[in-house]
């Protein structure tokens, strides 16, 4: 096994550190590079002769060049294969291009082509049409997971497919406009978080800039134990599903009862979730109860499961650095809690691909979720594969050697991914590579209400392509973000499950849950929080301003902690 740990900090004691970030309140940040616009040298159609066999391998080819819009923008579309079935498409601006280039990831195990940047709303550059976008399909179309038997295509998954993408954008660029890109940007959530890490620490010199929201960077032990363990804690002996929706607007409501205040104000959202410390089994029904306004001894016990993740029951060890965070709870709508008894769970179609062909070194087809140990055994039977697909290496130096910059962002009611990972990660590199040289390339932003890669309750429409290319092109690190409350409802980094329609975002008309006021809120980098002034509209970001550092989030000793460190990727 090729997994070669060094100097691994202790991720389970908790890190807060005063990053020597400037202490002020929002600002107008530096504007990026002032770049003309570029016109193309030669023709669209030109581009169907470009060779990418040295890229790709024999049968890399482009296969269409046109001319069309994208979002009103008239572009160049070009399509296209690297050997074996790495599927990408290009846009390249006719008129708009500013010298950028922009890669995006895509969510679940991918296996289609998304060209829509999440996490950039209200970035002119992007929506002035000043950046060639390209993504990728990662080598294979849909997810039913029969891929991963096959040795290339099951790399493509892991890291070839983005990097080759890259390379051939760059080609394409060249071609079109007779120069490089100035400036090259990833942008990726779920997986395409993991995406965007790997690009940063497989090829570090690939990209500039890489944004990585609630990346799916554990993807062992993401898409095996905890989704495992989220759909099986929520099937009855029968088969059925104990848990819910309907349960979930009084969940949700009595955490917010108990918690919403420990962080200094009552605004509906639990903006830190580690000073939360909510029993369920408050919510069990008394005699004589009306079944509709609490919840059965087998439904609180199932909802502790999911606050506490599995554990080994012989060891007593948990198997994950962390669960869903208290605030969390409408969103497990649609994820782990399914609307109706007799409904599958998705957690469960997401585990299922991967139990049978991804995680384990030898493939079972027959693999179904009840066969799946919470045990440390099967911790340990996920480590071979840990330094293939994981995106957890602690030490980036090399990125950082390069100049790239890095934003981690993350919401914290996110019910797919644990919040817990992504601090995990952000504290393993500072252990590795020290705290000035992680404060001087990496920022972690924790979004409070908001779900997976968006939606939530909480203020979720934000830019971060922008500070990125302040930080990038005018030296200007990100301090404060001002988020928004948004009515349009993204499906950046959402799975899709083949169906061509992306799944696991909550439905709040069916919960009957009437959202918060529209809200404008800043967010600063991690471990800063932000403050009410005590004045004025709690809903209005002009009064908030950058508060005292806290946990947020807890992390935890775990078997697997160590996963989280400094390693030699496989290949």
């Amino acid at each position: 096994m090729l997994f070669t740990p060094r100097a691994l900090p202790a991720l389970h004691v908790p890190i807060i550190l005063a990053l020597g970030l400037p202490m002020h309140t929002v600002t107008a940040s530096a504007a990026p590079a002032d770049l003309p616009a570029v016109a193309p040298s030669g023709t669209c159609g030109q581009m169907l002769d470009v060779d990418l066999t040295d890229i790709g391998g024999t049968g890399s080819t482009v296969k269409t060049a046109q001319e069309t819009t994208s979002d009103g923008i008239p572009v160049c579309s070009v399509t296209g294969t690297l050997a074996p079935e790495v599927n990408f498409q290009v846009l390249l601006p006719m008129t708009s291009w500013t010298q950028r280039y922009l890669q995006l990831g895509c969510g679940g195990l991918c296996g289609n082509i998304t060209l829509r940047s999440g996490a950039s709303s209200g970035c002119q550059t992007y929506s002035d049409g000043g950046f060639v976008v390209a993504a990728t399909d990662m080598g294979h179309t849909g997810n039913s997971g029969e891929w991963g038997l096959n040795d290339t295509q099951r790399a493509d998954f892991a890291y070839r497919s983005q990097h080759l993408t890259a390379e051939t954008a760059k080609r394409l660029i060249g071609q079109f406009y007779g120069q490089d890109a100035a400036y090259s940007y990833f942008n990726g959530c779920s997986d395409g978080g993991r995406e965007a890490l790997m690009e940063a620490m497989r090829f570090p010199h690939d990209f500039d800039g890489v944004v990585a929201g609630a990346p799916a960077m554990l993807f062992q032990v993401q898409n095996t134990l905890y989704h495992g363990w989220m759909a099986a804690s929520n099937y009855d002996a029968e088969g059925e599903v104990i848990v819910t929706s309907d349960k979930l607007p009084l969940i949700a409501a009595a955490v917010t009862q108990a918690c919403d205040a420990l962080d200094g104000v009552a605004d509906g959202l639990v903006s830190q979730p580690a000073l939360c410390d909510f029993d369920p089994k408050t919510l069990i029904c008394a005699e004589g109860a009306d079944p509709a306004t609490c919840l059965t001894a087998q439904q609180a016990d199932t909802v502790a499961k999911f606050y506490a993740g599995p554990q080994d029951l012989g060891t007593g060890d948990y198997l994950t650095a962390g669960q869903v965070q208290y605030g969390s709870e409408l969103e497990w709508q649609g994820v782990f809690v399914a609307d109706h008894k007799d409904d599958e769970i998705f957690s469960a179609k997401i585990v299922d691909p991967v139990l049978k062909y991804l995680a384990f070194e030898t493939p079972n087809p027959d693999f179904a979720l009840s066969d799946l140990a919470f045990t440390t055994e099967t911790l340990d039977a996920l480590r071979p594969r840990h330094p293939f697909f994981d995106a957890t290496n602690a030490d980036l130096s090399d990125f950082q050697t390069a100049g790239g910059k890095l934003i981690l962002w993350h919401g914290l009611a996110d019910p797919h991914i644990s919040p817990a990972n992504t601090l995990s990660l952000h504290n393993a590199m500072i252990g590795f590579m020290g705290e000035e040289a992680v404060n001087s390339f990496e920022r972690l932003y924790f979004l409070p209400g908001v779900g997976h890669c968006g939606g939530g309750q909480g203020p979720s429409n934000l830019d971060l392509l922008t500070p990125m290319m302040d930080w990038v092109e005018g030296g200007v690190a990100p301090d404060a973000v001002m988020t928004s409350s948004t009515s349009v409802v993204s499906n950046f980094g959402m799975p899709d499950l083949g169906d061509g329609a992306p799944q696991g975002r909550p439905e709040p008309a069916i919960l009957g849950v009437a959202p918060l006021p529209d809200m404008t809120r800043p967010i600063y980098p991690y471990p800063y929080t932000a403050a009410y002034s005590g004045a004025g509209n709690v809903t209005d970001g002009a009064n908030w301003s950058r508060g005292e550092p806290a946990q947020i989030v807890n992390t935890r000793a775990w078997p697997g902690a160590d996963l989280f460190g400094a390693f030699s990727f496989s290949e």
